[in-house]
Formats: C-alpha cells, structure tokens, sequence
C-alpha cells in the first residue's frame, strides 16, 4: 500500500515538473517574440523600450 502511494506521489510530483516547464518554455517564446519585435519597431529617436 506504502509503495503505491510513493509511486502515485512521485508520478504527480514528475507531471507537476512537467508542467511547469513546459509553461516556462512557452513563456520563454512570447519574450523572445516581443523582445525581437522591439528591435524591428523601435522609434526613430534611437530610445529604446528597455533600459539596459
């Protein structure tokens, strides 16, 4: 009975991981697509929309 649990705790804990990085990818992407867009619509005064 012990086992089972284990191994049911530690299928939803590796499916939450799972989850979570494939949310973090996609976040990943949506920055990297407004990051480029920044870079091909950028005001012609030469500022930029972030401050580094």
């Amino acid at each position: 009975m012990l086992a089972i649990v284990l191994v049911l705790l530690l299928a939803l804990v590796l499916g939450g991981v799972g989850f979570v990085l494939h949310a973090l990818w996609i976040a990943a992407g949506v920055v990297l697509v407004l990051w480029l867009l920044g870079f091909l619509i950028h005001p012609s005064s030469g500022a930029r929309w972030y401050r580094w």
